[in-house]
């Protein structure tokens, strides 16, 4: 469970995640069960990237000459990242498929092609491809509101979920990958910045 979910900003960022409705009669998943009911590929991918992590805060420990070690093993280490999430959601997916366009470390802001029910408990998973995140959660729905259709179109759903059990380590990956995104962000506006007044 998250102790604060106030205390994570969230970025918008476009992702996909896949929603199977999760009965609350079973009550929700301690944290082992949620390791449980991970994927083969979703353990191995947390684990790859739990290793990388440490191991390359131990050689940053190292003089000036280890960066380009550093540099060549963190390019190496997103490649066998890329390779493995790929192959995770080529998988055959459970749940409904809906686009993300926010997130961070207490929840994911979604557009849907259909109503979800403010209270309503979903199993989740989330895909963020530049980030090389993918991971397992259980979220439940805050907020439901209609947008705004052409009349050619179905109605779409804005809706944001809030993460009622996910993994310490998931949550980790989340906030990094904001911050990331975030940084992204700044440097392009700055850019943009730079460009208007030449």
């Amino acid at each position: 469970m998250i102790p604060d979910s106030n205390s994570y900003f969230s970025v918008p960022h476009n992702f996909n995640a896949y929603l199977s409705p999760w009965d609350t009669a079973q009550g929700l998943p301690t944290e082992d069960e949620l390791k449980d009911m991970q994927s083969v590929g979703l353990k191995l991918l947390t684990e790859v990237k739990s290793l990388e992590v440490n191991c390359l805060l131990q050689l940053r420990n190292l003089d000036n000459d280890a960066k380009a070690v550093v540099d060549f093993l963190k390019l190496q280490s997103r490649k066998v990242d890329l390779v493995l999430q790929h192959v995770l959601e080529k998988e055959v997916q459970e749940g409904q498929q809906v686009k993300g366009n926010q997130f961070g470390g207490s929840g994911i802001s979604i557009t849907s092609s259909f109503a979800l029910n403010v209270g309503e408990y979903h199993k989740t998973h989330i895909y963020l491809h530049t980030e090389v995140v993918a991971l397992m959660c259980i979220c439940q729905v805050i907020e439901c509101t209609p947008i705004d259709k052409n009349d050619d179109l179905d109605t779409l759903w804005h809706c944001q979920l809030e993460f009622s059990q996910i993994l310490e380590d998931d949550i980790e990956q989340l906030v990094k990958a904001s911050l990331a995104v975030q940084q992204k962000m700044l440097k392009k506006r700055k850019q943009n910045i730079d460009k208007q007044r030449r």
